[in-house]
């Protein structure tokens, strides 16, 4: 079969099922970071190939998919170690994006989300430390997960920022991401948990107001359409001391941890980095432990707040990014103030630790759009559940294929003001 998307590193590369279980039948692709055995990962860059041996062992989350029966078919391409958001690799070239194949896939799991948008896999595996899986899963138009940190194993995949690392996955279906959440969750969820988010919706002012007015209008009426509008809901701010602030916590953690786990690496062997991985890696080299520590005790107090808010029985609703993705080749300022934007909605989840799902949700000039539902620690297979059952709901189309109708743009509603702290309004 012949690789058109350029989703893959290596395409043949196979493992059968080892049991049978909720994915009987199912294929599944893997990002070029999760050991295999026999594999040497290429973590996007040619020098990490060339310094680093085969794996004599598959990364314990691939064991789990296929005792459940899934059958692992390709390893997909990656940003240089995982530390971009665009899906544009200076060596091994990008992915192309099936649902808008002149503009970027995203990153840094570029392939597994062209993969799973393709069709080439029923889903696909990749890593989401700064929104890794969220990002491409929203330029692709399929559903994503960042789960709960720590809730699946990272054991046996390369590592950014050990803190925030996650596995995700994605699937072109709510179905099969809720089936492969209950093959790596089961043991770690909460069971019995109802999926009562419907009327307990809290709109976050502060990350609506990052997104562009074209998608935020789009997105509002989408979910209006969808049954989940703002008058079902609140709503709040979600970071009183400001997104940009949260942002910076969340890049100075990550940035002590990503040198500390690879700077003796990048000293030893001096990799050849494409534009942009270098300039950041020198950035993260500057980072003092005692800025980390500063920073480290900050993000308790986040986690704390958010925790909170949430409690098991709350969502909040954010956009998944500002706007549609770049064009191929676009660069200078204007790509580096939606990275900044992008962050700052993808840092709420990650600096809380907590499960985030975005879904599909048409398409702003021809490029698709997404939202994002986060949930309370360790309530992802409710929040899974929640996003299946929305998404059932709506005979003869998918929540991928949904398109607000005219009525109900005229109901959905604008961010209004907020006060300090998680300050509530009714939408």
């Amino acid at each position: 079969m012949v690789d058109q998307w350029h989703a893959y590193v290596n395409e043949d590369f196979a493992a059968a099922p080892s049991g049978k279980g909720v994915l009987q039948g199912q294929t599944f692709a893997a990002k070029d970071v999760f050991g295999l055995a026999g594999w040497t990962n290429t973590a996007g860059n040619p020098d990490w190939h060339r310094t680093h041996g085969p794996s004599a062992a598959n990364a314990p989350v691939i064991d789990l998919l296929l005792g459940q029966g899934a059958r692992l078919r390709g390893i997909t391409h990656t940003d240089e170690l995982m530390f971009s958001l665009n899906g544009e690799n200076h060596h091994f070239g990008t992915p192309v994006n099936p649902r808008a194949v002149d503009r970027i896939p995203g990153g840094s799991s570029s392939g597994s989300a062209v993969a799973a948008a393709s069709g080439t896999a029923d889903f696909a595996v990749g890593t989401d430390t700064g929104g890794s899986v969220r990002i491409p899963s929203a330029y692709c138009g399929v559903f994503g997960i960042r789960p709960t940190h720590g809730a699946v194993p990272v054991d046996g995949v390369i590592p950014l920022s050990a803190s925030f690392d996650t596995v995700g996955w994605m699937a072109a279906g709510s179905r099969t991401l809720l089936d492969v959440g209950l093959a790596l969750l089961g043991g770690n969820a909460a069971e019995g948990e109802e999926t009562g988010f419907g009327d307990r919706l809290l709109f976050a002012a502060d990350a609506w107001s990052l997104a562009d007015d074209a998608c935020r209008r789009h997105l509002l009426a989408w979910l209006a359409d969808a049954g989940a509008g703002v008058d079902r809901g609140e709503w709040v701010t979600a970071a009183p001391e400001g997104l940009p602030v949260w942002f910076d916590t969340f890049r100075t953690i990550q940035g002590y941890e990503i040198w500390r786990e690879h700077g003796g690496w990048i000293e030893r062997e001096r990799p050849r980095f494409g534009p942009g991985i270098a300039e950041r890696f020198a950035w993260s080299a500057t980072l003092k432990q005692g800025d980390y520590e500063r920073r480290a005790e900050d993000r308790l107090r986040i986690r704390a707040a958010m925790e909170a808010l949430l409690g098991r029985g709350r969502l909040l609703v954010v956009p998944t990014l500002p706007s549609v993705a770049p064009r191929i080749g676009t660069s200078g300022d204007a790509l580096e103030q939606l990275r900044i934007r992008t962050m700052q909605l993808s840092c709420i989840a990650g600096l809380s630790g907590l499960p985030q799902v975005t879904v599909p949700a048409g398409e702003v000039g021809g490029a698709p759009v997404a939202v994002s539902l986060i949930a309370g620690p360790g309530m992802d297979l409710p929040l899974l559940r929640w996003v299946d059952r929305l998404a059932q709901a709506r005979p003869g189309r998918s929540l991928a294929a949904s398109r607000p109708s005219a009525a109900a743009a005229g109901v959905a509603g604008e961010p209004g003001e907020t006060g300090e702290g998680h300050t509530r309004r009714n939408g």
